[in-house]
Parts: C-alpha cells; structure tokens; sequence
C-alpha cells in the first residue's frame, strides 16, 4: 500500500504540474495568440519542417484547437501521456503485491533454517520472470530487462541485509 500511496503522490504531483502548464498556455494564448503561433510554428521549424510549411501548419492548428497543438507539441501533454493518478497506484498496488506474494509464501513452505536463502532466491526468480513478461508485453528485449531486474533487485536486498545487519535485526 505505501508503494501505491507514493505513486498515487507522484502522479498527482505531475498532474497538478500539467494544469498549471495548461492554465498558463490558456492565458498566453488570449494575451497574445501571434507570438504563440510563432512559437508553435518555430517549434515544426525544429522537427524539420520548411517556415512556409510550419506557419501554415501552426496557422491551422491554432485555428482548430489551439489549446490541444501546444499542449501536444509544445508541453508534451496527450491524452495517452497525461498524469492518471488512480490508474497509477492501482497499478502499482497489484504489481507490487504480485511481486511480493512468491516471496511471502515461500516463508511459509521453506524449513525455518533455510528460510533467507529460500525467500532471496525466490524473490529474484519472481524478479526475473516479471522483469521478462514486462519488457515482452512493452515490445523491449526480455533478457537485459531480466538482467537490470535481477541485479537491482539483489543491490537492493543487499543492502537491505546489510542495513539489518547492522542494526542487528537481520538474521543469518
């Protein structure tokens, strides 16, 4: 739950980071739509487009939505990238709770002598499995995100381990 608390925090922060760009792009496109357009158009200039080409292209945009071309082109808000706070900690709330269920019931399968080893090698193998399905559903390579996973994941329990250790809370 506080992973999914914290990205519900983080998004809304983008969120309310994303109206606050809208509102100001709003107030600058009634204060002075020219130099706007001039933005807009410069921005198409820099993606390749000749002047002519990119001033009518601007010209139209501002004429059909303005709002929309300056928050797609220019502030790199769409409907697919904007902040979804909810969606965002719901997503959290279940990846992190399938991640952590392997780990949860090997502690109850694994014999009480053996049970850090038994929970570390189960924690990385649920990390390898997830990190491969993960970058397979996204279309990237399976084995470098297995590989980043894994080794994130032990530089993470290490250091957790080491932390306990030191506080002499950690067994083993």
């Amino acid at each position: 739950m506080s992973m999914a608390a914290g990205e519900y925090v983080s998004v809304s922060s983008q969120s309310d980071t994303e109206t606050a760009d809208l509102t100001r792009e709003r107030r600058e496109l009634l204060e002075n739509p020219e130099a706007e357009q001039r933005e807009l158009a410069a921005i198409y200039v820099g993606r390749g487009l000749t002047v002519e080409l990119a001033d009518e292209v601007a010209r139209q945009l501002m004429a059909s939505d303005a709002l929309a071309a300056h928050a797609r082109d220019e502030l790199s808000i769409t409907e697919v990238s904007s902040a979804r706070p909810v969606q965002a900690a719901l997503a959290s709330a279940v990846s992190f709770a399938a991640g952590g269920l392997w780990p949860v019931l090997s502690v109850l399968i694994a014999p009480a002598k053996s049970v850090v080893p038994v929970v570390a090698m189960t924690a990385l193998l649920a990390l390898a499995v997830l990190g491969a399905v993960g970058a397979r559903a996204g279309g990237a390579p399976p084995l470098r995100a297995l590989i980043r996973v894994v080794v994130w994941g032990v530089l993470a329990m290490a250091i957790t381990f080491g932390v306990g250790r030191f506080f002499g809370t950690s067994a083993g």
